[in-house]
């Protein structure tokens, strides 16, 4: 072999080991359990608000229209007891009991954060919308943002009084109410404990009607019942704890079938495509714009990452109250910069998530799975 292929193989395997340097730090270092995965906890996020000697309730919902502007469902508020253990962090659940448990009084029920947390409104005035016989509980379900809306209405779902609001961005009018108030049914114009609203491109809804109904309704861009699919049991096309869904931009829809443990997809007219078994508790499910399928499990308190065959690729999130952990993820959204926002129901917090730096983008929720058409 001659010097100068020598010295220019010698100067090749140099150049692949200076390369592989900080490949092979990274995986030498010691100690941590990756329990956020790809992302930093972003610390005192939000910035505590609540009128003294309360704390937010069970909080089940966040959307983030912008990196500035997160919306944040609250079950109102709950009444702190007069001594605090050591181990209380500004949440219900470190007191050590669900924040589902209390009866919350209905006030600040509706939040817009912006991206240092701190508060910018709370929509006091449609409060009483959420008081269920009593005088407390209810509370807002889940917030979604239709991804081909360019006014930005803003969808609440109140599943415990069987209706679904349409509000003006500001929150300032609320526009349209789908179903009767208090009145459950399974007909045309009433839903029975709803859970969550998706969108078609052509502006159609589909709802996940839910908890007391087993069926998805679907109504047209202003609201009118177009069809519906789907019977209680296990079978193909069959729910039980209807609890999630979403739609990409090809019209395959994903439904969080909980009662079963399941993923099933269909089109946009009801017909079973697929179903994805074994899950333990799915209770949200968004379709990213790279095909890819992201579900929160409420019980093994993990982010799910599913190719859209129901192949599993990744997942990371653990189970607990100290900050980056989840008691019950419930919803969940990412803004354009890729930050990910995640409500916790039984812990009673909402927690921001920033990319570690030279994070592997395939484990990154996409920035465009939120608002597509920005």
């Amino acid at each position: 072999m001659s010097r100068t292929l020598v010295k220019k193989l010698s100067a090749a395997l140099l150049f692949t080991a200076i390369a592989l340097l900080p490949h092979v730090a990274s995986m030498q270092q010691k100690g941590g359990e990756d329990e956020t995965g790809p992302y930093d906890l972003v610390e005192n996020w939000p910035q505590p608000w609540s009128p003294k000697g309360y704390i937010w309730g069970s909080q089940p919902g966040v959307f983030a229209e912008s990196p500035n502007r997160i919306f944040i469902a609250a079950r109102g508020e709950l009444k702190l007891p007069e001594q605090l253990p050591r181990t209380f962090t500004n949440e219900w659940g470190s007191l050590g009991e669900r924040a589902t448990t209390p009866k919350a009084e209905m006030r600040n029920c509706i939040l817009v954060v912006d991206g240092q947390g701190r508060l910018l409104e709370s929509w006091t005035q449609w409060d009483k919308l959420f008081i269920v016989a009593g005088g407390t509980g209810g509370g807002p379900h889940k917030i979604k943002i239709s991804p081909y809306d360019p006014q930005r209405h803003v969808w609440i779902v109140n599943d415990s009084r069987h209706v679904i609001y349409k509000f003006s961005n500001d929150g300032k009018q609320l526009l349209q109410t789908l179903g009767e108030t208090d009145v459950p049914g399974d007909d045309q114009t009433h839903f029975g404990l709803p859970q969550d609203i998706a969108f078609l491109p052509d502006g159609s809804m589909l709802i996940a009607d839910g908890l007391r109904n087993t069926r998805i309704v679907k109504l047209d861009k202003d609201g009118t019942f177009v069809k519906q699919w789907g019977t209680k049991g296990n079978g193909p096309g069959q729910f039980n704890g209807l609890h999630g869904i979403d739609a990409d931009r090809n019209g395959r829809v994903y439904v969080a079938d909980r009662g079963n443990n399941r993923i099933q997809v269909f089109d946009a007219n009801g017909t079973h495509l697929d179903t994805w078994p074994n899950l333990r508790f799915p209770n949200h499910v968004v379709a990213a714009p790279d095909g890819t399928v992201w579900v929160s499990d409420g019980t093994n308190a993990r982010l799910l990452h599913y190719d859209g065959n129901g192949k599993l690729l990744n997942y990371w999130g653990t189970y607990g109250v100290y900050p980056g952990a989840f008691w019950e993820l419930h919803q969940f959204s990412v803004d354009a910069e890729g930050n990910l926002y995640t409500a916790d129901s039984f812990g009673g917090r909402t927690q921001k998530f920033r990319p570690k730096a030279g994070a592997d983008a395939s484990r990154l929720v996409p920035a465009g799975a939120a608002l597509t058409n920005r």
